[in-house]
């Protein structure tokens, strides 16, 4: 029996999303591990994504008897319930098309159900951090109500009993995990959900706690950029701030402020560093339970601009949320924010000594990559071209762009790709605050040698991230390629 722990996920995963995508960030800290490769999970207020990395399928034959099963005990007995407990597959030659059936018995299902599926899977092939190889990668979109689970209250359960297969045709693997799961639930494997994200009380801004999970204290307030330490939920190495961006306030804060009579608040900002605040107003939705289900409450400023206090004792799918805003309407650049608190009258209440003030530096741009060039003895090999090798171990040269202007590159590489999914790093390098400049920019010129293995077409693929968070992982990324033929003697 395997265990596995879900970890939070803070914005809605889509299964178009990568493995090395800021909403996958955590998830590979808790992995599960299983004959064939990895199972990693996340989940949010209404559902699971879970991902198979089956890192020893590398033959890419989507549709032509590639399979899954995914099993859930509903009722978590560690028994077969007949027209209960659920056995999802996909349907046959269609790798992205999931139904579900019932369990009549011990390997006996009812059929995949007529009904329209609100979970969803994905088959798609590439390589993860967990392999550099090619390998087949499997998506799934759970729905947490169809597994029975529920977050909301202590005495719910919040974990769930499963199993599952994946199979491929070529090259011949089977891999059920737990071994005959789908005949004895007796030892399904755990997954444990997560409730909520958690922060360190110490670690949380006086007002403002974080941007989203990155404290507040760990944003450096002369730069505006964020370092986290390597364990945490989100390794931050001097990172500025995109895409959308949560300001959350202190959990103590918030629970103090109603008995002080706040009732009402106001978010001011300012570019850069001086100058006078204005008033800011943005506005946002966050999910609210109901009572049986998590439905989106919208938030905006009253005609003063002031915003409602949240319902104390109201579970939100993002607590003490104060202001939800879209970086990618500031320029790029310091930005500084301060939020005051008001009761009924107007009355400012609840203020801290010194005032919080938060700063971070706004950057939304990707890094820019090209192909400068392709050459082989210094004759240049455009797009689609076509060259002959004199001697097997003649290599080609390649010169590429990473670059970031701002300085906020966390890493790139310069790949060759040729045949049915092989492929070789030319050159990789990564962000390292203890032996690069505080702000790195990359280059405009980096040199990679390749000695090509066959004859065959190839591709050179040059893919840069951007260190810039939204809070919840890294964003920004930018790539390019150009395919050659390479002939061998």
């Amino acid at each position: 029996m395997g265990t596995i722990k879900s970890s939070w996920a803070g914005t809605p995963i889509s299964l178009d999303d990568q493995l090395e995508d800021a909403v996958w960030s955590g998830a590979q800290d808790n992995k599960m591990k299983f004959d064939g490769g990895f199972m990693l999970a996340k989940n949010d207020a209404k559902y699971l994504y879970v991902v198979l990395d089956v890192v020893k399928d590398t033959h890419n034959d989507p549709g032509t008897g590639d399979y899954f099963w995914f099993t859930f005990d509903r009722n978590r007995n560690r028994a077969i319930t007949p027209n209960y407990d659920v056995n999802y597959g996909n349907y046959p030659g269609n790798p992205n098309k999931m139904g579900r059936q019932y369990y009549k018995g011990a390997g006996r299902w009812t059929g995949l159900l007529n009904e329209v599926q609100k979970s969803e899977c994905k088959s798609t092939f590439g390589t993860s951090p967990n392999s550099s190889t090619p390998h087949r990668i499997w998506k799934f979109k759970f729905r947490l109500t169809d597994l029975k689970i529920n977050l909301l209250w202590w005495w719910f359960s919040s974990y769930t009993k499963f199993g599952f297969r994946v199979h491929s045709n070529t090259p011949n693997l089977n891999y059920d995990t737990p071994t005959n799961f789908f005949r004895d639930f007796s030892k399904l494997h755990t997954l444990y959900f997560s409730r909520k994200p958690s922060i360190s009380t110490a670690d949380l801004g006086p007002v403002m706690g974080s941007v989203g999970l990155i404290p507040t204290t760990k944003i450096n307030a002369a730069t505006g950029r964020a370092t986290t330490a390597s364990n945490y939920f989100i390794y931050a190495r001097n990172a500025a701030f995109g895409g959308l961006l949560n300001v959350i306030g202190n959990r103590t804060k918030m629970d103090q402020l109603p008995r002080v009579g706040a009732r009402k608040y106001k978010v001011f900002h300012r570019a850069g560093t001086s100058g006078s605040f204005s008033e800011f107003v943005t506005s946002w939705y966050n999910y609210k339970w109901n009572g049986s289900d998590y439905i989106l409450e919208a938030s905006s400023p009253d005609a003063s601009n002031f915003y409602k206090m949240p319902s104390a004792g109201v579970d939100y799918s993002i607590d003490d949320l104060l202001f939800q805003f879209n970086s990618t309407k500031l320029n790029t650049g310091l930005h500084q924010f301060k939020v005051k608190f008001y009761n009924n009258a107007g009355t400012e209440v609840g203020a801290t000594a010194p005032e919080q003030v938060l700063t971070m530096y706004i950057d939304n741009n990707v890094p820019e990559v090209s192909i400068n060039s392709v050459k082989y003895k210094n004759a240049e090999i455009g797009a689609c071209g076509i060259v002959n090798l004199q001697n097997n171990k003649d290599v080609l040269v390649i010169d590429v762009e990473a670059f970031d202007t701002e300085g906020n590159l966390l890493d790139y590489s310069l790949t060759a790709r040729w045949g049915e999914g092989d492929s070789e790093n030319i050159v990789y390098k990564k962000y390292d605050p203890a032996t690069m400049p505080a702000n790195w920019q990359g280059s405009h010129h980096i040199i990679g040698n390749f000695n090509p293995k066959v004859t065959c077409a190839h591709s050179f693929n040059v893919y840069a991230r951007a260190r810039t968070t939204n809070g919840y992982g890294y964003i920004g990324k930018n790539g390019t390629y150009r395919y050659v033929t390479i002939i061998k003697p």
